[in-house]
């Protein structure tokens, strides 16, 4: 995601913008998108993340809003000091990856899977970012689900430990991940969830592509 300037407010009047549904059924509030053929940009306040169109599989618009002044003036009013720029997702993506000892493109792909990049993004279940930590497995983890950082932090982490729990098969790690340890225990294996074998699938797609395993 490369980030932008702040967007100048017009006439005290903001739009409140629109939630785009994803395939995984997450809705994530944005400003607005643009479609390019096979790619969309989804922009929020800061910047905008780049998706495959067929991860978005439809927009819910709002309506407009009015702003106080004094909310405009606020958000015009430009920062003091030097702003850091914020990591991208796939830079968050690398570094947890090379601190759990994982190939980047799995942490990549899962990462696509769960959120399709997005910070924001809420799933109809309630997990939360990037790559998607319930509230409850956020707090056993130590982090905070709302920090990019910490949210793909223990989210890596918690796939690592995953793969040690089933001997690093990776399908069993990843279903556990979708579907809760509990279902593949109780199946001895990949449950039979729809959702969860076309969630193996996507991500083992995305791996070969990459060249990260073999077909």
């Amino acid at each position: 995601m490369r980030l932008l300037g702040l967007f100048i407010l017009l006439a005290g009047t903001a739009m409140a913008g629109e939630y785009a549904v994803l395939a995984n059924g997450a809705r994530l509030h944005v400003d607005r998108h643009e479609a390019d053929g096979a790619k969309v940009r989804l922009y929020y306040s800061t910047g905008f993340v780049e998706l495959e169109s067929a991860v978005v599989s439809s927009y819910e618009a709002e309506e407009y809003v009015a702003q106080a002044p004094a909310a405009v003036a606020a958000a015009a009013a430009p920062a003091s000091g030097m702003a850091t720029a914020e990591p991208t997702p796939l830079e968050l993506a690398d570094a947890a990856a090379d601190r759990y000892g994982l190939p980047r493109a799995l942490v990549r792909s899962v990462m696509a899977a769960e959120s399709g990049f997005a910070p924001l993004a809420i799933s109809p279940k309630g997990a939360i970012g990037l790559m998607q930590l319930m509230p409850g497995t956020a707090e056993v983890l130590g982090a905070d689900p709302h920090d990019p950082a910490q949210n793909v932090d223990a989210g890596t982490r918690y796939l690592r430990d995953l793969l040690e729990k089933y001997n690093y098969g990776l399908r069993h790690a990843l279903a556990a991940y979708n579907a809760g340890p509990g279902a593949v225990d109780k199946y001895n294996g990949v449950p039979p969830y729809r959702e969860t074998i076309n969630y193996i699938s996507r991500i083992e797609k995305k791996l070969r592509a990459a060249e990260a395993i073999k077909p």
